[in-house]
């Protein structure tokens, strides 16, 4: 079984048959996800996968993590940050490196083109590797030529892309990252319809993505593989 279910933004649930992880968990505040903080801590997830320290992706890390004693998964510097603020358990990496989280679920930090709040290190996307599918959660990115990279070690099969503009790809150059880089079995756009000044649609990545295999999941929704 492996279920993934699309939280608004870029935050989603991931339920494995021995780990429950929730990657970004930005919740309060953001009026298009479905869950509250209780919601989140009614889940007991055992580990919280974050991208990077802007805090639209660190969102309700620190209260779900004292609430349920979840390992957060994050690079040295924000891990570390987490911790100084009270989260019960870290684990750490950085580029390039492999976290294995449980039987079935292991992690991989790969690059993101984009910033961090400082002291938080940088950003990243996530590699996360289960015994069905190889899920590749691009965190906050521009398209860059190395995400061929990431295709040719890991081959993943479930591609979670920013389509908003302005702090990320627009939608068309997202499709073309797609088209370009990669050989995805299923592809959801996220990150955008949050604030005013991104898109408030996926509408244009659904064009430009034509053939391609997309869905687009409302925010509560899930991708049943």
């Amino acid at each position: 079984m492996l279920e993934l279910k699309y939280l608004g933004h870029s935050a989603f649930a991931l339920t494995t048959p021995t780990a429950r992880c929730l990657i970004d968990p930005f919740l309060t505040g953001n009026s298009t996800s479905p869950w509250t903080l209780e919601d989140a801590v009614a889940f007991a997830p055992t580990h919280i996968l974050l991208t990077h320290g802007h805090d639209d992706h660190i969102g309700d890390t620190l209260p779900i993590a004292k609430a349920t004693g979840a390992t957060v998964v994050a690079f040295f510097e924000l891990a570390n940050f987490l911790k100084s603020e009270g989260a019960p358990n870290v684990d750490m990496g950085n580029y390039g490196g492999t976290l294995h989280l449980a039987e079935d679920v292991s992690l991989t930090f790969v690059p993101a083109w984009h910033t961090s709040k400082p002291g938080t290190g940088a950003p990243a996307g996530l590699i996360i590797q289960t015994q069905k599918e190889v899920i590749y959660h691009a965190g906050d990115t521009a398209i860059f030529g190395d995400m061929a990279l990431i295709e040719e070690l890991y081959h993943p099969t479930i591609g979670l892309l920013p389509v908003g503009d302005r702090f990320t790809m627009d939608g068309p150059t997202a499709a073309l990252a797609c088209k370009k880089y990669f050989n995805f079995k299923h592809i959801v756009p996220m990150h955008y319809a949050t604030f005013p000044i991104i898109d408030a649609t996926a509408d244009r990545f659904v064009s430009a993505a034509k053939g391609l295999p997309v869905q687009v999941l409302k925010p509560g929704e899930n991708l049943d593989i």
